[in-house]
């Protein structure tokens, strides 16, 4: 199954979900710092359409309310997130990786751990 396309508020509730698992529509609420909290209805509606992507599912019903776990796990939907960014530049890493460094946001040590993991798992060359 392909993984779902998440906007920013479904990837904070299944952050919320992944850290500290199965949570009912008002925990996820909560577990939001007070200033930037969304309303209820907000993450109600948001975890409905997560559970119609099957992001998300209901595990049980506890009283009235449904308490909800995440289907798709935090590789997966960060997988889907650079495949999409990589689909932006036409499948090309190097005007990302250029980006990185001249922001300053990617290190020597970030390249180092790369290079570990190309040796790791070696891909065929790419033809242009």
């Amino acid at each position: 199954m392909a993984e779902p396309r998440l906007a920013k508020l479904e990837l904070k509730i299944m952050e919320i979900l992944w850290a500290q698992g199965e949570r009912s529509i008002r925990e996820i609420q909560e577990a939001f710092l007070e200033k930037d909290r969304p309303a209820y209805t907000t993450i109600q509606t948001t975890v409905y359409r997560l559970e119609t992507k099957k992001a998300l599912r209901r595990v049980r019903k506890v009283g009235n309310f449904h308490i909800f776990a995440a289907v798709i796990s935090r590789a997966a939907a960060q997988r889907k997130l650079v495949h999409d960014l990589l689909a932006l530049f036409g499948g090309r890493t190097q005007p990302v990786m250029a980006h990185l460094i001249e922001s300053g946001q990617l290190t020597l040590e970030d390249i180092k751990e790369a290079e570990k993991a190309l040796r790791k798992y070696p891909r065929k060359e790419k033809s242009r």
